[in-house]
């Protein structure tokens, strides 16, 4: 089996990679990743040695680029994605870009080698804003309110389209949050977590009574593997722990979990357009395919404090730039193409 992983060296790209390459230690997996200020070589350094693992520099918006690289390609699971809401309110240029033409880019690619599987990955937060009560489900219509969710609702549209149209053997998975190592730091979790271990205060949004469903990053990839091997081609399933906590009761685990009181949060300006719940019921992924997730968000919160403190080299250089620097030099004048 071979894999071509787009976004792969992104936090949850990162992760799936060594996840597949754990697993299935024989599956030849290609991650094909532009280099971002999001993705990052340093997330896959334990396997970059490996034998079945290569790496390709590239943008997914290169279609060119994605056929030569497909030409013997069995499955495509595409990641790549411009993800942070904050930044997609500031411009949301790169996100149309980057979620609706390159995932165009991608499919078309796809289509024209004839690959066996692709699977998108997609948010739960294309379903809009909950209230109090009630779950989004695989029928909940689409309402995106951000830049970013209504670029990924495009992008879901566009792959359920291929699929009727063209016949693309396509999965698409809507997933709760993800929280895990490898986190870019600007992301709440890591930010609080990195703010705590230099003695600076957390920023929370709004009142913090905003609800969001997480799922640690090792259960939402072992959802996608069975997805991919086991999924009915040309549907969606929607993936979640059930594991729902306003933006304050994380935050006051986070402080518990690291020794502070509330005296270190700072309340500020709420985000604009911010969805107060989101929440999804998993029940097709769990009646279907027999998926349940392994890690509470208890125990997966631990570990990912106990990563941070055990990796402020890598975090530091994360969030100053400087593996950018470094690997510009390896990579910035090259296709990257090392398959």
């Amino acid at each position: 089996m071979k894999m071509l992983v787009t976004g792969g060296a992104g936090f949850i790209g990162s992760n799936f990679i060594r996840f597949i390459l754990t697993k299935y230690p024989h599956y030849a997996v290609i991650n094909f990743d532009k280099l971002t200020y999001a993705g990052n070589l340093e997330n896959l350094r334990d396997v970059e040695h490996h034998p079945n693992y290569s790496f390709v520099k590239g943008d997914i918006l290169n279609t060119e680029l994605l056929i030569h690289v497909m030409k013997d390609v069995d499955v495509v699971a595409h990641f790549a994605a411009e993800t942070h809401v904050d930044r997609s309110i500031l411009g949301a240029d790169a996100f149309v870009q980057t979620n609706v033409i390159g995932t165009y880019s991608v499919m078309e690619a796809a289509r024209q080698t004839k690959v066996k599987r692709f699977h998108h990955i997609s948010t739960d937060e294309v379903f809009g804003s909950l209230g109090p009560d009630g779950y989004f489900t695989e029928d909940t219509p689409y309402d995106p309110r951000s830049p970013y969710s209504a670029a990924k609702a495009a992008s879901d549209h566009l792959v359920r389209a291929y699929y009727h149209t063209h016949g693309l053997p396509a999965t698409i998975s809507n997933c709760t949050n993800n929280y895990g190592p490898y986190m870019f730091p600007e992301k709440m979790m890591p930010l609080f977590i990195t703010n705590l271990l230099e003695g600076k205060k957390v920023p929370l949004y709004g009142d913090g009574l905003n609800v969001r469903d997480w799922i640690h990053v090792d259960d939402h990839n072992r959802a996608v593997d069975l997805i991919i091997h086991e999924g009915k081609v040309g549907e969606t399933y929607c993936i979640s722990a059930r594991e729902e906590k306003t933006n304050r009761e994380v935050t006051d685990l986070v402080l518990q979990k690291m020794g502070f009181g509330p005296d270190m949060i700072e309340y500020v300006e709420d985000r604009k357009g911010h969805d107060r719940r989101y929440a999804i019921r998993p029940y097709k992924l769990m009646a279907e395919l027999g998926w349940k997730p392994a890690i509470s968000f208890d125990q997966g919160l631990s570990q990912m404090i106990e990563w941070y403190k055990n990796n402020p080299e890598w975090w530091k250089r994360v969030r100053s730039g400087e593996y950018q620097n470094y690997y510009a030099k390896q990579y910035g004048q090259k296709t990257g193409i090392t398959i």
